[in-house]
């Protein structure tokens, strides 16, 4: 499945970086639930991974809608955005949200096919 097809879809998550946890490596704090789609395969080798926006707690799985993907232009690792049901968040929202981590890297956020053509 090209990446673009989970747009507008209801898709499972499973999260294996709970919000408030600490990352393995690099010691920081997770503020949000992040996570992956079992059973895919991304540029990196790893599963599709997955930030989960609106939810406040932390979660182990979760199904909700990705509204966009941080395509990343300098990494090939992209990164769904996924919310809870009727949520949802302008692009200046995502970048704030996942600036802990994206903030290392070049990325546009795609909401749809027209936007790889800009």
């Amino acid at each position: 499945m090209n990446n673009l097809d989970y747009i507008g879809k209801n898709i499972k998550i499973k999260i294996d970086r709970r919000l408030g946890s600490k990352h393995p490596k690099h010691g920081f704090i997770y503020p949000v639930n992040y996570g992956f789609v079992p059973n895919t395969i991304s540029g990196d080798g790893e599963e599709l991974d997955a930030y989960l926006l609106g939810v406040f707690e932390p979660v182990e799985d979760y199904e909700g809608k990705c509204i966009a993907i941080i395509h990343r232009t300098n990494d090939d690792d992209d990164k769904l955005v996924v919310v809870p049901p009727g949520k949802n968040y302008s692009d200046d929202a995502i970048d704030a949200l996942t600036e802990f981590q994206e903030q290392y890297f070049e990325h546009i956020i795609i909401r749809n096919e027209k936007t790889l053509t800009k």
